[in-house]
């Protein structure tokens, strides 16, 4: 293992611990935390089955984007926020890496980040934002509504982190991502631990191995 993917998961280890721990989602969730198998790492099948769902929010131009435009390609979706100082700008380098692994074939997914800091977070900072990454990346924005409820669905905690000596605040968050299936549905997620030829290996699985068409489709 080389010196920069040490950096990279030991940025990415942080994260989770930043995050505030799954037994924080349940303020959000008002239920029971869904991730009661992460000390294994990974989702539970009924956990999974219950993860994602449509969301509308407004993209880096100002445009309404719908999650249903995105059907028949991967999503390749992860919460974050442009003021974060290391864990989001490392988990966007990796997809964009894995992008790259991918060839031509990374025209079939669609990388999105998700804010957590809609106060901040106008489409005018996500579009400088995700452009330092790819010109794949859509960034999307909406009210602290709407984030609230695609936070919900994709059972991701957030929180605001008072800054100390004055400084900005930053958002304590659930550090996944999330790939998301042809028809919209989860598929797997990818933790600090897994590199960006693990995100690629499992697109290229997917993408030979499509799941049959959801019959509300």
């Amino acid at each position: 293992m080389g010196r920069t993917t040490k950096i990279v998961l030991a940025v990415w280890a942080l994260a989770l611990i930043g995050a505030g721990g799954w037994i924080a989602q349940d303020a959000l969730l008002k239920r029971e935390p869904v991730m009661t198998a992460e000390q294994k790492g990974f989702f539970t099948t009924d956990a999974a089955a219950a993860i994602g769902g449509p969301f509308q929010l407004t993209d880096q131009s100002g445009r309404k984007r719908s999650s249903e435009e995105f059907r028949g390609k991967l999503m390749l979706i992860y919460f974050g926020f442009t003021y974060c100082p290391d864990v989001c700008p490392t988990a966007l380098t990796v997809v964009t890496t894995a992008l790259d692994q991918l060839g031509e074939q990374a025209d079939a997914v669609v990388p999105i980040l998700i804010t957590v800091d809609p106060e901040r977070d106008t489409p005018a900072v996500l579009k400088d934002y995700v452009a330092q990454f790819s010109p794949r990346y859509i960034g999307l924005t909406g009210s602290e509504r709407e984030i609230a409820q695609v936070a919900k669905a994709f059972r991701v905690y957030y929180a605001k982190s008072p800054g100390s000596g004055g400084a900005p605040y930053l958002m304590d968050h659930t550090s996944l991502l999330y790939l998301m299936d042809q028809n919209g549905r989860f598929h797997t997620h990818f933790t600090h631990n897994n590199r960006a030829e693990d995100i690629a290996a499992a697109v290229r699985k997917l993408l030979a191995n499509p799941p049959k068409q959801a019959a509300n489709n």
